[in-house]
């Protein structure tokens, strides 16, 4: 594959496709309210910050990375991770701040495409434009990508296994971990995605009818379905993981 990875700043007739590009993330991923202050304007507002991976040979968007610059205005990385970066990130450009951090957001791989070491080539990418734009270090609210082969593990505990090599178990983890990044802490609730019982049975398939936990597909930890309320909330958490860029 001739790989050609460029901003949507660069080539901004990419986004049709970047967004069309098929990918496997479950239904319920993508009714995360948060995202909804994000995505819409990636194009006009963080276009330098968007990734894609072009193969020059047909010419077809085969992977796509986004990071977001947001005021953190300190050390301490927030527990509410993933939704919490778009919440500053909105509310610098409300308020005219200059951020002082850039955190990554998502990378994904074409589908037929994943599991060939693409993912570690767009987070070098991720890691290079952070440092281009002038940021020290690139933080990243990670979504390991086998823990939901364990969802009652607390996502503590599941950070912390190791491989013989000292390595973490997880493989996405372990290529952050090989491309230097260090694991901070645990952001518990990192993403929250709620529905109605209704939306949720139409995302998801399974009955969502008795109160109690439900495991679902995809999930990396349970979701929390409250039968009397008519409800459900799923409670994502992630790993914060440090990417020094000096």
């Amino acid at each position: 594959m001739d790989l050609q990875i460029t901003t949507l700043a660069e080539r901004p007739e990419l986004e049709q496709q970047m967004w069309s590009m098929p990918d496997s993330w479950p239904t319920f991923m993508k009714q995360d309210p948060a995202a909804n202050l994000f995505y819409p304007v990636v194009g006009t507002q963080y276009a330098e910050f968007v990734l894609v991976a072009v193969d020059r040979g047909p010419g077809a968007v085969v992977a796509r990375a986004f990071s977001v610059p947001f005021v953190l205005g300190g050390d301490e990385l927030p527990d509410d991770g993933w939704d919490g970066v778009l919440w500053r990130a909105a509310a610098a450009r409300r308020r005219g701040s200059s951020p002082d951090t850039v955190s990554a957001l998502e990378i994904t791989i074409r589908s037929d495409l994943q599991g060939k070491g693409l993912s570690a080539v767009m987070l070098d990418a991720l890691r290079a434009q952070a440092a281009r734009l002038g940021f020290s270090e690139l933080l990243a609210p990670v979504r390991p990508n086998r823990k939901h082969l364990q969802p009652r593990t607390p996502m503590t505990d599941y950070a912390a296994l190791r491989r013989k090599d000292g390595l973490p178990v997880d493989p996405w983890l372990r290529v952050h971990a090989r491309a230097g990044g260090v694991i901070d802490k645990v952001a518990p609730r990192s993403m929250v995605v709620a529905g109605t019982l209704a939306e949720w049975r139409g995302w998801t398939g399974l009955p969502f009818d008795k109160t109690g936990d439900v495991e679902v597909p995809g999930a990396l930890v349970p979701v929390h379905c409250d039968a009397v309320h008519g409800h459900a909330v799923y409670v994502e958490p992630n790993v914060w993981v440090r990417h020094s860029l000096h």
